[in-house]
C-alpha cells in the first residue's frame, strides 16, 4: 500500500513522555524464573476463520519459541472496548491486547498501559508495512503496536439484488444513491442495512458524511483540538439528516446489531434482505460467516462512498482505520516477539485470507483476490487521503458522545446542530 496514506492528524495526538517500563513481568504475565513465559491475549475473532487462524498463529509461534506459552481469549468485537478498558484500569491487563491506533491508543499511552516498542519492531516488520501504515500506532514520535490489517470503508452491495432492481451501475453521488435506493425498494428488499443498535455502525454514515464535507486541512486540526468548531461539520450533519429522510435502511434499525446472527446488519446483506451495507474491509468475511452455507456472498461487490456536492472534501477521499495489537506496559519482552511474527509475510497472508480482508503487509497484497476486497484495494491505493475513524481518533469519550448523537438523530431525537454539541460538550471535559 503506498505511502501517503492514514491521517491521524498531526500523527502525534501528542502525549506526555512516559517512563514505561517494558520487559519484566506484570499482572498479565507469568515467569517461572527458568525462562519459560506465560502471556494472555485478547481478540476480537469469536468464531469461524478468524477464531482458527489465531489459534494456528498462536501455536506455531509457541513451536517456534519454546518455553512460551499463549493464553488465548476471544472476546466479542462490542465488547471489547469496555472489558479492555477495566482490565486496564484494575492493573490485570492481557498482556497482547486489539488496538486502533488514534485517540484510543493515545489515551491508553497517556495513562501508562502500553509499552513502548519502537526499538523492538524489527527491520522486517517495518520493510513489509511500511512508515505510513505503522505510523496509525505512533504516538509522539514512538510506537506502541503492529498492525494487522488496513480497513478502509465503503458500501458492499448484493450485485443480483442491484440487476433485480434493473440498476445499471453503483451510484457515485448521493443523490444517485437516492435513486437506487428508490429502485430497490420498488422490489421489496430494503436497500440499505444498517446496525444502529451498536452505535458505531449509524455514526459511520456521519463520519463519511464529514469527509466529503470537510477539507483535509479542516479535519487535521480538528484531530489535535478535538472540537468540532467549522461550519462544515454542522453541514455534514444536516446532509446525513436529509439523507434519512429518504427512508432509506431497513425496518428496526434502530434495534438490529452490526454483526451478530442471521437478523444483524451484515445478515440481513448476506441473506440477500437488504441489498447494501456501510461498512469497513472485514465486512466480507463477516458476510461470508452469515450466509445459509457460512460462505462467502457470491454476488458480494463494493464502492466507495458516494460523492457529495458542495463539499471541500477531496473527491477519493476515503474514510478507515487499522486493526493490530499492542503490548501492555508491564508484558514480557517476548510479547514484541509475538507481534513481529503476525507481520511476517505468511503470516499476513494467512490474515487477510482467514479475515475475507486487506493485509497491512505490502508483501501479503497478492493473496486480494475476491472481487469486492479487490475493488477497495483499487480505490484505497488511489485515495489522495484516508481519515481514521473518528471515534477512533478522538478517544473513547468524545467518540462515545459523538456516536450516540448520531443515533440520535437517527431515532429522529437529534438534529445536526446536537452532533456538534456533544463533541464540543465532550471535549471540554477531557
Amino acid at each position: 500500500m503506498n505511502g501517503k496514506k492514514l491521517l491521524l492528524g498531526s500523527a502525534g495526538l501528542v502525549v506526555a513522555a512516559l517512563a514505561l517500563s517494558g520487559c519484566g513481568g506484570g499482572a498479565g504475565s507469568e515467569g517461572s524464573g527458568d525462562g519459560d513465559v506465560t502471556m494472555t491475549f485478547w481478540h476480537n475473532s469469536t468464531t469461524g476463520e478468524g477464531k482458527a487462524y489465531w489459534e494456528d498463529t498462536v501455536a506455531a509461534f509457541e513451536e517456534a519459541n519454546p518455553g512460551v506459552t499463549i493464553e488465548i481469549q476471544s472476546i466479542q468485537n462490542e465488547e471489547m472496548d469496555g472489558k479492555l478498558q477495566t482490565a486496564l484500569n484494575s492493573g490485570d491487563a492481557p498482556d497482547i491486547f486489539m488496538s486502533r491506533g488514534g485517540g484510543k491508543l493515545a489515551d491508553v499511552v497517556k495513562a501508562g498501559q502500553a509499552m513502548d516498542i519502537t526499538d523492538g519492531i524489527s527491520d522486517a516488520t517495518r520493510t513489509a508495512l511500511g512508515d505510513a501504515v505503522l505510523s496509525a500506532f505512533e504516538i509522539d514520535g514512538k510506537n506502541y503496536g503492529v498492525p494487522t490489517a488496513v480497513l478502509p470503508s465503503g458500501i458492499f452491495y448484493a450485485s443480483d439484488l442491484f440487476e433485480a432492481a434493473g440498476v445499471a451501475a453503483p451510484p457515485t453521488t448521493i443523490d444517485e444513491l437516492v435513486s437506487v435506493d428508490d429502485q430497490i425498494k420498488a422490489t421489496g428488499v430494503a436497500p440499505i442495512a444498517v446496525g444502529a443498535k451498536d452505535a458505531w455502525p449509524a455514526a459511520h454514515w456521519y463520519y463519511n458524511f464529514a469527509l466529503r464535507a470537510c477539507s483535509k486541512d479542516v479535519m487535521d486540526e480538528a484531530a489535535d483540538s478535538r472540537s468540532f468548531d467549522d461550519p462544515c461539520w454542522l453541514t455534514a450533519g444536516e446532509n446525513l439528516q436529509e439523507f434519512i429522510e429518504t427512508d432509506p435502511f431497513n425496518e428496526g434499525f434502530l434495534t438490529t446489531t452490526a454483526q451478530q446472527g442471521a437478523g444483524s446488519s451484515a445478515g440481513l446483506l448476506a441473506n440477500h434482505q437488504a441489498a447494501m451495507e456501510l461498512m469497513g474491509a472485514w465486512n466480507p468475511g463477516v458476510i461470508g460467516s452469515l450466509t445459509p452455507d457460512e460462505k462467502p456472498l457470491a454476488d458480494l461487490m463494493w464502492f466507495p462512498f458516494p460523492e457529495v456536492e458542495g463539499g471541500d472534501g477531496e473527491p477519493g477521499a476515503m474514510m478507515g482505520g487499522v486493526d493490530g495489537y499492542t503490548c501492555w506496559v508491564n508484558a514480557p519482552k517476548e510479547c514484541v516477539d509475538f507481534l513481529n511474527f503476525t507481520a511476517e509475510k505468511a503470516n499476513q497472508e494467512a490474515y487477510a485470507t482467514a479475515f475475507h480482508t486487506l493485509p497491512a503487509s505490502q508483501e501479503a497484497q497478492g493473496v486480494v483476490t475476491e472481487p469486492a476486497l479487490q475493488e477497495v484495494l483499487k480505490a484505497y491505493n488511489a485515495a489522495p487521503y484516508v481519515m481514521v475513524w473518528l471515534d477512533t481518533l478522538y478517544g473513547q469519550n468524545i467518540g462515545n458522545a459523538l456516536n450516540v448523537a448520531v443515533v440520535d438523530m437517527f431515532a429522529g431525537e437529534g438534529d445536526a446542530q446536537a452532533i456538534v454539541d456533544a463533541v464540543n460538550d465532550a471535549a471540554a471535559k477531557s
